[in-house]
């Protein structure tokens, strides 16, 4: 398959992220997560708009610095989260699928659409609300005001599960 990413500069980028075969390994792992996040920052010094961190995968939004950088970001999160796992662990089983899932932004209805799907997250695979989800952006739109704090309650979740993007 010959497939081509879109590069639109100045634009808000969703990802998906996924571990290989879908190993339940990155909530028990959030120091290293979170390592690995923060060296890719400093790294390429993008935006970390929404996320959600589920037991194998990830959703997030950037805004990268240059949009061409984005699969670099992934790469080099990808990089430093296994380099520290495997040290910790002392194993050499691969880690992540290959290839990411991106979405490039179009405008705000896109927008709110992706962030929605982020946050909805905790309820589609763990059965747990927004505001009880703990490794979510959704507290910090809260608090700035886009979205009320019992969002997406369970009568809700049906509203948005027609979206997958994963």
């Amino acid at each position: 398959m010959n497939y081509k990413r879109l590069f639109i500069p100045n634009s808000l980028v969703f990802l998906t992220i996924v571990t290989q075969d879908r190993a339940n390994i990155l909530l028990d792992n959030l120091d290293i997560l979170n390592h690995a996040l923060f060296n890719t920052i400093k790294l390429y010094k993008y935006n970390l708009i929404a996320y959600t961190v589920q037991s194998n995968h990830i959703h997030c939004i950037l805004k990268p610095k240059s949009i061409s950088d984005y699969s670099n970001i992934i790469k080099s999160f990808k990089y430093s989260f296994t380099k520290q796992y495997k040290q910790k662990y002392l194993l050499t089983k691969k880690l992540w699928q290959n290839r990411f899932w991106e979405h490039t932004i179009r405008n705000n209805d896109d927008l709110n659409k992706h962030l929605d799907y982020i946050h909805y997250n905790s309820i589609k695979h763990e059965n747990v609300s927004p505001k009880d989800w703990k490794y979510s952006s959704f507290k910090k739109f809260v608090k700035s005001g886009l979205y009320e704090n019992n969002w997406c309650n369970f009568e809700d979740k049906y509203k948005i599960k027609l979206l997958n993007y994963e």
